[in-house]
């Protein structure tokens, strides 16, 4: 099942109170426990799309991707421009998180940097080609 998931900027040493100017929305199949399923991935991954919102930088849009290599055999992974290698934002472990409000995941930006982010909500989502985002 799908389901859209928002995920803020956690506290950090930079944002000792966190911050929901930065962070990301992310269509996603979920399983019964909140994980990453990649079974439903497989075929549905029109519908998984990611939202990116970074305070005064503006919006970036793109797709969830699982690629084959990385802890666990695969690496769940964000990419902007499949045409264009190098701009991916890789997840920490994400196979392994749950997506559940509380919950806290990392996600690594274009430059390796990791951030660490609250998931702030999580809702059942209408499957919504990537042409219908934003109507």
């Amino acid at each position: 099942m799908l389901f859209h998931v928002t995920l803020h900027l956690a506290r950090s040493k930079e944002f000792p109170e966190g911050s929901p100017r930065y962070g990301y929305e992310i269509t996603a199949p979920l399983d019964a426990q909140g994980h990453l399923d990649q079974e439903e991935w497989a075929g549905k991954r029109a519908y998984c799309r990611v939202r990116r919102f970074w305070a005064n930088e503006g919006e970036r849009q793109g797709v969830l991707v699982h690629r084959p290599g990385g802890a666990g055999g695969a690496t769940w992974m964000i990419d902007y421009n499949q045409d264009r290698p190098g701009d991916e934002e890789a997840g920490y472990h994400l196979h392994q998180h749950r997506f559940a409000e509380g919950e806290y995941v990392t996600i690594q930006d274009d430059d390796e940097k990791p951030y660490t982010f609250r998931v702030v909500s999580v809702e059942r989502a209408e499957p919504r080609r990537p042409e219908e985002q934003g109507s």
